[in-house]
């Protein structure tokens, strides 16, 4: 029987070889089953590696390219900022009494025009000004275009049906890089009227795709760089061991030497072979899988009660007990009035009352040796999110969780 090697390709209904099945295939082959119809010891042996093989492409699966968990050091966007003014607002611009740099720079856009103003007081409510900012990718070069963001700077109160006005764009270097104009694409609306206001959205705020036109090449080549440097986006020592290894394999095998080596917890140093282009060997790299390996880590956002807990996290074995303290203070004012044809005078006395409950917690014994277990022990004590962030802060406290905590 010939083997086709090739990519894996799953079939569609899980595989199964019964006893009856794989004995009929057995007898139809010219072997048999030996004494009593029982499985011979070599063919249980020959079921448990055909198990495995048919498991291994289940965790190929689980690993991630190369690409998806590092970046190139060096290649990197540059952020780019500018200064404008955008017209044509629909009486939703900045007051210019209350923005005096509105009518500056609208001033100094006439004068530049040829229209000066300057002994004149301009009432018009169809400008404001705006920060305009942009990303401008590694690598680009002149003549491309790029998305823009428009914010105010003033009380405008909406941006929509507004122009940017040509911007330009300027980098940490003071350099110009890029040009922005064209239509403000705006998402949200506010309308008013005499005793109501709506708001959807930030309309103070919007963006213009392709706004802007780059007019100098981003700085840095690729080909300057002598070694290449992978960094983790997600630093660990095992991810970075691991990358070097599948590296090392793959550039054995295909130039005869090992090209990597990791530096630390972030960074994995490449050599790149004389006779290969920077380009493609980052792409070449690039399609290795690895399995990356997480730091064991709780997350707790206190402000939405939202609670992350990583895989790998785990509690000794502790007793917990927790219960709600709820102290309420009502205020009802009471009312004294004096007697009749007295000389007295209405006086209103305050009167509190003062409430506390608390509800008992009943003692558990909480372990979780996996993130299944854990979370299970976690929802039988019927918590709400905050009971459960103030739980994990005091088995953290108690040197029971076997994690990071990091609290946002």
């Amino acid at each position: 029987m010939k083997i086709k090697t090739g990519a894996y390709h799953p079939s569609p209904q899980p595989f199964s070889l019964g006893r009856r099945s794989f004995k009929r295939a057995l007898s139809r082959s010219g072997g048999d089953w030996g004494e009593g119809g029982k499985v011979p010891k070599f063919y249980k042996f020959a079921i448990a590696i055909l198990a495995i093989t048919m498991i291994a492409p289940g965790e190929a699966r689980a690993q991630t390219r190369i690409k998806d968990i590092v970046s190139v050091r060096g290649v990197r966007p540059n952020q780019l900022v500018g200064y404008g003014l955008v017209i044509g607002l629909n009486g939703s611009g900045d007051s210019l009494r209350n923005a005096p740099f509105t009518q500056q720079s609208l001033q100094s856009m006439l004068d530049r025009m040829g229209v000066n103003v300057r002994d004149q007081r301009t009432r018009t409510k169809n400008v404001a000004a705006v920060i305009v900012t942009a990303e401008m990718p590694a690598f680009i070069g002149r003549g491309s275009r790029i998305d823009v963001t428009v914010s105010s700077l003033g009380d405008a109160s909406s941006l929509s049906g507004g122009s940017l006005i040509m911007t330009p764009l300027a980098g940490a270097d003071n350099q110009i890089y890029a040009v922005a104009q064209g239509p403000v694409a705006v998402t949200g609306f506010a309308t008013s009227g005499d005793a109501e206001k709506l708001t959807q959205g930030v309309p103070t705020t919007g963006r213009i795709p392709n706004g802007a036109l780059v007019e100098r090449d981003a700085p840095g080549k690729l080909r300057d760089e002598k070694h290449i440097a992978l960094e983790l986006r997600n630093p660990d020592f095992s991810t970075s061991v691991a990358i070097a290894d599948a590296i090392n394999g793959f550039t054995r095998a295909r130039y005869g030497f090992p090209t990597a080596r990791e530096d630390d917890l972030r960074t994995v140093t490449l050599m790149r072979p004389k006779d290969v282009t920077h380009s493609r060997f980052i792409a070449e790299i690039g399609e290795l899988m690895v399995k990356a390996d997480t730091a064991a880590r709780v997350v707790i956002d206190e402000r939405t009660g939202t609670i992350i807990i990583g895989r790998d996290v785990q509690i000794s074995t502790v007793a917990v007990s927790h219960g709600s303290l709820t102290v309420r203070v009502t205020e009802t004012p009471q009312v004294s009035q004096p007697a009749p044809f007295s000389e007295g005078e209405t006086a209103v006395t305050p009167q509190t009352e003062v409430s506390a409950q608390q509800d008992g917690g009943a003692l558990a014994i909480m372990r979780g040796t996996d993130l299944y277990t854990l979370v299970s022990g976690l929802n039988r004590m019927g918590l709400k999110p905050q009971g459960i962030i103030a739980i994990l802060q005091a088995i953290k406290s108690a040197g029971a969780l076997q994690a990071e905590l990091v609290v946002q």
